[in-house]
């Protein structure tokens, strides 16, 4: 494998994406070669040894675009690794336990042969789009829960199984 690796999101409000990003400075500093894009601009995951894909949780499901991308490009993917990371809920929840897969990830997951799943948590701030956004906003709701030395640390054990030093556990 030469280490080419796919990180890609579905994201609302940029939550997601920066997780993303989080995850293929991680996958770099392991000496990977990682291209980082939006999963509604991913035409094609044939070039890629591996692929990371992101999902904003929104009302219990992936972000659309999350979802789109791994119905379009199902049997390039269940060709090479894979794994599944979401990001979503508006407390340190996701610090204190494993949350499971949503239902369409966990299907996902099975029909792909996904080596793991990990749900972070999310972020909703001021300027968030949407009316449900700007609802839970007013409400209290809001802030930045992501944790991101979990999701260096999910990211560094990902990059082992890529490389082959790590058995996995993700």
């Amino acid at each position: 494998m030469t280490g080419t690796v796919l990180v890609t999101y579905g994201t609302t409000n940029g939550s997601t994406a920066r997780i993303a990003q989080t995850v293929a400075e991680t996958l770099r500093k392991d000496g990977l070669t990682v291209d980082t894009r939006p999963a509604g601009s991913v035409t094609d995951v044939t070039p890629y040894d591996a692929v990371v894909v992101g999902g904003g949780l929104y009302a219990g499901r992936w972000h659309k675009d999350a979802r789109g991308f791994v119905r379009r490009h199902r049997r390039a993917l269940a060709e090479r690794p894979l794994w599944f990371f979401s990001s979503g809920p508006l407390d340190d929840s996701a610090s204190k336990r494993a949350i499971p897969p949503v239902r369409g990830v966990r299907r996902a997951m099975t029909q792909l042969g996904s080596r793991g799943h990990v749900t972070f948590g999310g972020s909703l701030e001021e300027g968030a789009k949407g009316w449900l956004a700007q609802r839970i906003l007013r409400s209290g709701n809001g802030g930045d829960f992501r944790d991101f030395t979990a999701i260096e640390a999910w990211a560094a054990r990902v990059a082992g199984e890529i490389r082959g030093t790590d058995d996995g556990d993700t």
